[in-house]
């Protein structure tokens, strides 16, 4: 049944399941193996690294040992002892203090054959009978040096001033052993005794010197700094190292929960598990355990006192957060290696597969896009020199002669078809063109014509008005005196519109000669003529001028055209607003002026009519100022164009484009 199912399948879907099945099974089996091992092994490296730092720091501890108790026999055999005591007390104390500077040891005493206090190195003491603690291998003579527990009060027998350093309260811990207690006050010292002779080799005392470890720092922070000396653990990892006085920690530089102060753990007690492996089996702790407030590779050993018994416990270990980071990188490495090495494989395996099927499929999928219209569809270059390679390459060859056959046809149609189109674009150009001319040259004729015989009755109204001034005499003249300076008004109205349409129907008679003009100043002198127009009605004025080049054109004519646009700008702000003078080279050989107000703006009806001659929105004005401006700058080559605002401000803008070299019309 299942073959019969493979039989039925695609060639593409057989030869991808011969590939890909090994790959998927295989590899990903030797992945996970090699993934376990890396794990393990990066383990148990982590485990034997703490285990070397813990020998490391064991190794000191044993060390100050030996060296507390190497000073206290030489201060028990020298021959400045001797004469001390024989000296009075102050001398003897003077020389304890010494000892103890020089050794940098916490306290030093001196004790009779039968452990009586005799003196310290805070001073000389009457004996009282007590004996003093931990004298063990000494009182039979011989030196001795080992870790002691001193109960309350002992320590205060052997150096009162440390007092204040031993009691530690107890910092309630995560996972400890459950007490009732609240504080440690006992003392866990470095204890040294040396017996003192005579000549003859008698015993006449003992010096007896210690070093307190409880919140003993300067020595915790030694150890660490041997152990985990800068740059000894990467990626950020941080060492640590802390005493243990039963499960309290009496000294660390662990920091309590995390905090970035200097507070340090001290109080805090180690777990219940750990507690019973170390102290309660005497065995070594290496592994992974949580410390405070993080998780540490940790290694712990138990401390004993001099009788053996299990006292405290001497720890060492680093940050594993870190080297988890980096476990775990490397381990998604060798994923990542394997998974590339997986893809690569099925990707070299799937080109093999696709280099057969892929042909027979590219030719299938060919004849259907031909079928559907796709003429230019193409099985390609498959990269095949077999007999399947050369099958597509022939059906390509049959299918390019008809394809070639095809494009050639619609090639014809085409450029047949982009002919008549440029003949039409030419022919609707130059109708437009002949068209614009005519009404240009019907309208001049027009207006020359009427401004002619327009100007003959102008000229005869205004000298009989001048007439009739003269016959009515001055006192007549000066009761009606509005009425005749109303017709004279009018009168000169009409002559300004006459004047304009010659100017509109005659361009070439009132074109000055061209110069390279300054637009900021000719900007700033419009402004002069238009004199306090600005202030008077409330207006402000900003500027923003930064074209350098000058155009090409009669400066005389660039200030009509601009005083025109000034104006009608001014006008439109009733109230008072903002004039806006702004221009810029654009182009290769074109300056643009713009010309804004904060008006009312246009609107797309009067846009639409706005350079027509007789279109204006002002009472008493002709509307023919654009039209003829506009004239005037299309016979430079540049041209005005109108538009409201766009940047959230009502208003008008008018941008005069102007060419730096100018083309004047019928030259």
């Amino acid at each position: 049944m299942l073959l019969h199912r493979f039989q039925q399948l695609t060639i593409r879907s057989k030869l991808l399941a011969m590939v890909l099945v090994p790959l998927a099974l295989v590899l990903p089996l030797l992945g996970l193996l090699l993934l376990f091992w890396g794990n393990v092994a990066f383990d148990r490296l982590l485990i034997t690294k703490v285990q070397s730092d813990l020998a490391v720091a064991r190794g000191y501890f044993d060390r100050v040992l030996v060296e507390v108790g190497d000073s206290t026999g030489a201060v028990a055999d020298s021959h400045a002892l001797h004469l001390a005591l024989a000296a009075p007390a102050a001398d003897l104390v003077a020389l304890l203090r010494d000892v103890k500077t020089h050794h940098q040891i916490d306290f030093i005493n001196l004790r009779s054959i039968d452990g009586a206090l005799l003196a310290t190195d805070t001073g000389a003491v009457i004996a009282t009978g007590q004996r003093a603690p931990a004298l063990r291998t000494a009182a039979h003579g011989k030196p001795s040096a080992s870790i002691e527990i001193l109960q309350p009060g002992e320590l205060a027998l052997l150096a009162p001033t440390l007092a204040a350093r031993v009691t530690v309260p107890l910092v309630a811990t995560r996972n400890a052993a459950p007490t009732t207690r609240t504080a440690e006050e006992r003392a866990m010292v470095v204890l040294a005794t040396a017996p003192v002779r005579q000549p003859d080799g008698r015993v006449i005392g003992h010096v007896q010197a210690g070093v307190l470890l409880n919140r003993n720092l300067p020595f915790i922070d030694h150890i660490n700094e041997i152990v985990y000396p800068e740059g000894a653990l990467p990626f950020g990892s941080q060492g640590t190292a802390t005493l243990f006085l039963d499960d309290v920690r009496i000294s660390t530089n662990v920091r309590l929960f995390g905090s970035e102060s200097d507070d340090r753990a001290i109080g805090t007690r180690v777990s219940q598990m750990v507690r019973d492996a170390v102290l309660g089996r005497g065995g070594t702790w290496l592994d992974s355990a949580f410390v405070v407030n993080n998780w540490y590779v940790s290694a712990y050993e138990p401390l004993v006192d001099g009788a053996g018994q299990r006292v405290g416990m001497l720890y060492v270990g680093f940050l594993e957060q870190p080297f988890t980071l980096l476990k775990y990188g490397m381990l998604a490495a060798i994923g990542f290696i394997f998974f590339a090495v997986m893809m690569a494989a099925a990707y070299v395996s799937l080109r093999g597969a696709r280099s057969i099927f892929r042909p027979i499929e590219l030719m299938a999928q060919t004849m259907r896009r031909v079928e559907a219209g796709a003429q230019d569809a193409r099985v390609g270059e498959v990269g095949n020199r077999d007999e399947i390679g050369q099958l597509a390459g022939h059906l390509d060859h049959l299918l390019d002669v008809i394809d070639e056959n095809t494009r050639a046809l619609q090639r014809w149609n085409a450029e047949l078809d982009a002919k008549v189109a440029e003949r039409t674009r030419d022919l609707e150009t130059a109708q437009q063109q002949l068209v614009r001319s005519e009404k240009l040259a019907a309208v001049g004729q027009l207006t020359a014509s009427i401004a002619h015989e327009v100007n003959n009755p102008i000229a005869v109204i205004q000298g009989n008005l001048d007439l009739v001034r003269d016959l009515i005499g001055p006192d007549v003249a000066k009761a009606v005196h509005s009425e005749l300076a109303l017709m004279d008004e009018q009168i000169e109205r009409m002559r300004l519109i006459v004047t304009q349409l010659l100017q509109f129907a005659r361009p070439d008679e009132y074109a000055g000669y061209i110069d390279n003009v300054d637009t900021e100043a000719a900007l700033e002198g419009c402004l002069v003529l238009i004199g306090h127009l600005p202030a008077k009605m409330l207006i402000h004025i900003e500027r923003d001028l930064r074209a350098k080049r000058r155009p090409a054109i009669n400066r005389s004519e660039l200030q009509q055209v601009l005083v025109n646009l000034l104006v009608n700008a001014i006008h439109t702000m009733h109230e008072g607003g903002t004039l806006r003078l702004a221009s810029r080279d654009v182009a290769d050989d074109m300056v643009e002026i713009e010309i804004s107000d904060t008006g009312p703006g246009l609107g797309p009806e009067l846009l639409a009519e706005l350079f027509k001659p007789f279109v204006t929105r002002k009472k008493d004005g002709t509307g023919l100022g654009l039209w003829i401006s506009r004239t005037i700058v299309e016979r430079y080559g540049g041209d005005i164009r109108a538009a409201d605002r766009s940047d959230g401000v009502s208003g008008a803008v008018f941008t005069v484009a102007l060419r730096t070299e100018a083309a004047i019309e019928g030259t």
